[in-house]
């Protein structure tokens, strides 16, 4: 009895300490504020823009699809992360974000077969390709952190998959803000650098955002 009794103080103590845990906004709401921050670095930039040039560049049908793409697939891959960040919800989610990417990158590759120029561009000089990539490193990182640091608040028990994801839409959304203050035309060189910085960002998100958001869930 005495047991008892001592284990409904505890009992109690323990249920009179409870303070409400205050829930996680829904993954597209968090989703939408990741991509605000994203936003709000374009509004930042949008002073430099040749808004003549890029319109021109839109009107190139390959062109404006890989945009959309690039764009698309940092809106899916964000909802993804932040829906596999959630206990019990499906890894399924990380099937959303496939269909814009291969939107982006068969209209990237489309673009390096066609046999004429489009308006707006020109051939690019090698620095701007490494000016290309440096943009795409620096926009990257600020939004892979952001979105690491909000994924954290969450328990993912796939923390490597969840980051990665958080990868590919930091280098879309990069890729995205990119596209304004891409004055050449595509081509082979130009595609493999942008594509060795996606795959590195999504790479180093996987690996080291993994690590952050395992030891948040214990399992690292």
């Amino acid at each position: 009895m005495a047991d008892l009794a001592r284990h409904e103080r505890l009992v109690e103590e323990l249920a009179g300490n409870l303070k409400p845990v205050r829930p996680l906004p829904s993954p597209a709401l968090r989703a939408a504020l990741w991509l605000g921050a994203a936003l709000l670095i374009g509004l930042i930039l949008a002073s430099r823009i040749d808004t003549s040039g890029f319109m021109l560049r839109m009107g190139v049908p390959d062109l404006a699809c890989a945009a959309l793409g690039a764009a698309l697939t940092a809106a899916s891959a964000a909802f993804a992360a932040f829906a596999t960040s959630v206990p019990g919800r499906s890894k399924l989610w990380a099937l959303l974000p496939l269909p814009p990417l291969a939107l982006w990158i068969g209209a990237s590759g489309f673009g390096c077969l066609r046999d004429w120029i489009a308006p707006g561009t020109g051939q690019p000089h090698p620095e701007e390709v490494a000016g290309c990539f440096s943009f795409l490193v620096c926009v990257s990182v600020p939004l892979s952190v952001l979105i690491v640091v909000m994924l954290r608040r969450a328990c993912p028990l796939r923390p490597s998959l969840t980051a990665a994801l958080g990868g590919l839409a930091a280098a879309a959304a990069a890729a995205t803000l990119l596209m304004p203050f891409h004055p050449h035309d595509a081509t082979a060189v130009d595609l493999l650098i942008h594509a060795v910085a996606v795959v590195g960002v999504i790479g180093l998100n996987g690996l080291a955002g993994g690590r952050l958001l395992g030891r948040r869930a214990g399992l690292a």
